[in-house]
């Protein structure tokens, strides 16, 4: 539930957004500015960043994304208040694949506040949309762009190196296996993941329902010193979930990815 925000009546802040005054006024100033110029083109106001998900400093800026029915031939503004966005309603309903230019941006939506919809309630959906992995995206990302193999091909080649007594390439592996592995554990629980500097955020705000989010950073912080046992634990977790999801789904195709690799599972322990 939201409550009119007392200076920008068309505004719905939710009571728990840590706003400032001087924040407050610069939300109002860009909606009434977009109101003023767009009129019934403008639809809505979207608030991102750090201080959308309580996170701010007294160095963040508002990240605000405006809505509008079609293009403006505006480009992003920036400044050290505010960037605004303009963006349009057809642009959030566009879901871009992984690994697409679009791709990038989506985790911006996730958890973004919106303060303003005149679309009768298609923003916020949208908004959700674009943060969440549907069941097709999870084949896409974890099968088709083999992002669960590439995790285990990384691990087996850093539980290898280490084992040859190279350690400095066993780190390496370790540290490059990482952004593929927190696909697949983001990707597993349909959601898309999180830009580095959220990610302990995320895990402690919006645990994931499958993976304690201490246990996650532990591992990382493990992984990135190229620790075997820190890989093998995460190997058997990943496979636990892997299991899970087959069954949930009524099919064995991550378990098959995991199996092709044969004999070269025992370096996993």
């Amino acid at each position: 539930m939201t409550t009119p925000d007392p200076i920008a009546p068309e505004l719905s802040v939710p009571p728990d957004l840590i706003l400032t005054s001087a924040q407050r006024a610069l939300l109002h100033e860009v909606a009434s500015r977009n109101d003023r110029d767009h009129g019934a083109d403008f639809l809505g106001i979207v608030l991102s960043g750090s201080v959308a998900r309580g996170m701010a400093t007294e160095r963040s800026d508002l990240d605000v994304y405006v809505v509008h029915a079609q293009e403006t031939g505006r480009s992003t503004t920036r400044s050290p208040v505010v960037d605004e966005i303009p963006t349009t309603l057809a642009d959030l309903d566009d879901v871009s694949p992984f690994a697409s230019e679009g791709w990038w941006y989506r985790w911006s939506f996730a958890y973004a506040v919106t303060l303003l919809d005149r679309t009768g309630g298609r923003i916020e959906p949208a908004v959700a949309r674009l943060a969440a992995v549907d069941a097709d995206e999870q084949r896409q990302i974890l099968l088709d762009h083999d992002r669960l193999d590439g995790w285990v091909n990384y691990a087996y080649r850093s539980l290898k190196s280490d084992r040859d007594g190279r350690r400095r390439e066993a780190r390496l592996d370790a540290v490059e296996s990482i952004p593929w592995l927190l696909d697949v554990v983001f990707t597993l629980e349909g959601r898309v993941r999180p830009y580095h500097k959220y990610l302990p955020w995320e895990l402690r705000e919006h645990p994931l329902p499958h993976w304690p989010g201490e246990d996650l950073l532990r591992l990382l912080d493990a992984t990135m010193d190229g620790d075997p046992a820190a890989l093998r634990e995460t190997y058997a977790r990943v496979r636990e979930r892997c299991l899970a999801h087959d069954a949930a789904s009524g099919s064995t195709v991550l378990q098959d990815v995991v199996d092709d690799w044969g004999v070269e599972l025992e370096i996993f322990g």
